[in-house]
Order: structure tokens, then sequence, then C-alpha cells
């Protein structure tokens, strides 16, 4: 029996961000297809792997962190989910007016893991500036009214109140995303 290809969307945190953790584009889809993804694209320079495969999300995880380790030395959270769970992103965003004002300024925050039952609470607790921040499923939306640089949420706060390490997607590439795992 043949198992299934299923569409998935890899998302790197904190990859090629000012000097950091440097991957090209180019070397990063030769090496998941090395470790046996196919049909491999990425989206801009951030680490968005689009690809299929007929292994689980968690396994996926796992391979790519491990590889981006052997081959780059570099240490990254890895957040795999796959295009039937994408729809429920876009269509789960609870601020619509502010996307289509300020797509930039409207996060889409995914963990490893669900996020701790209080995440929200402590996560508003520090919001500053106008920033909004909802819960959609496993899904985490922050609407930076005033910009990201402005914001007291930095990612390591995020960790700590969701539980696991968190990457998150500006409107802009959250749609994207779900163009290329449509294709």
């Amino acid at each position: 029996m043949t198992k299934k290809l299923t569409r998935f969307v890899a998302l790197l945190r904190g990859i090629n961000v000012s000097g950091h953790n440097m991957i090209p584009m180019a070397e990063l889809r030769s090496l998941c297809s090395e470790i046996g993804w196919s049909d491999v694209a990425t989206y801009i320079n951030s680490g968005n792997v689009i690809f299929s495969s007929t292994a689980k999300a968690l396994g996926l995880e796992k391979a790519i962190e491990r590889s981006i380790t052997d081959r780059f030395g570099h240490t990254i959270s890895v957040i795999v989910r796959s295009a039937a769970q994408w729809p429920a992103y876009m269509e789960g965003n609870p601020f619509p007016a502010a996307t289509a004002d300020e797509p930039k300024a409207v996060m889409l925050a995914l963990s490893k893991s669900q996020p701790k039952a209080d995440a929200l609470i402590l996560l508003r607790e520090r919001a500053v500036n106008g920033e909004k921040i909802e819960r959609v499923g496993d899904a985490i939306w922050i609407h930076y009214a005033s910009g990201i640089a402005k914001s007291k949420l930095s990612p390591a706060l995020f960790d700590r109140f969701v539980g696991s390490p968190v990457t998150a997607r500006n409107w802009r590439s959250v749609i994207k995303i779900g163009e290329m795992l449509a294709e």
C-alpha cells in the first residue's frame, strides 16, 4: 500500500534575521529534498518551506531541526502544519479590519505545543501601545497597532507564556503560504 503524500508548511523560527542563523533558501530547499521531502518551495527569506511528505508533522519537525543543526550548525525550532490546517488560520483571523489597513501589523503566532491555558491572559497583561491579542484554536493572533518595534512582547516572552517555541508570520505571509499550499 502506497502512503499518501500530504502538503505541509514548515515555519523556521529566527533564521536570516539581522545576520543571525543564516541559511540560504537554495541550500534549505536542497536539504529538504535530501531528507525525502518532495515538491519543495520556499517563500521569502525568513524560512517558510512548502513541501509534500508521507510522514507525520512531529517527525518532520524533528527531521528538519536535526538536519539544519548538522548542515548549518544552527539550533532552530521548526513548526509544521498541514495544508488541511491552514484555511482555519486564514478564516480565523480576528482582526480583519486591521489586516485590510495594515497587513504587516497583524501576526499569526503558532507554537509547537498547544498554548497553555493562561497564555492569553499573561500576554495581554504585557500588551502595550494598543496591542490586541486573541486566541483562535491553536493560534494566537496579535495586532501590533503601533508596530512591532515598539512591542514588549518578545519571542522569549511568548515561549515562556505559551509553554513551547513560537514563531509568527504577518498576514501577507499567511495568505501567500495558503496560496502555495493550495497549488
